[in-house]
């Protein structure tokens, strides 16, 4: 299927305010919490009822810092940095 969606990632994010927070959830799903189940308690996007899932989307569809960490995320692989948008600080983890 990855050969179909050349130029197309998959990812779902978790979006809060503060640096901090967003460094402590990265803490707790690196040790073993769902990523999911984080994104529906913590993040402030209305993704949070898919657990975060964004979908798929091309570049240009989103903030450049957003889609530069998304695009350079292999499958499964999720940001140990907090991303800065606008928005707030984001975790994003690449599922397709």
């Amino acid at each position: 299927m990855a050969k179909g969606k050349a130029g197309k990632v998959r990812a779902s994010h978790i979006l809060v305010d503060k640096h901090s927070q967003a460094q402590a959830l990265v803490s707790r799903i690196a040790e073993g919490e769902d990523f999911k189940k984080i994104a529906q308690s913590y993040s402030s996007c209305p993704s949070k009822k898919k657990g975060g899932d964004l979908g798929w989307f091309t570049k240009g569809q989103m903030v450049p810092e957003f889609e530069k960490a998304a695009f350079r995320l292999n499958v499964g692989a999720m940001t140990t940095e907090p991303i800065r948008t606008k928005f707030g600080y984001h975790i994003i983890k690449r599922t397709g």
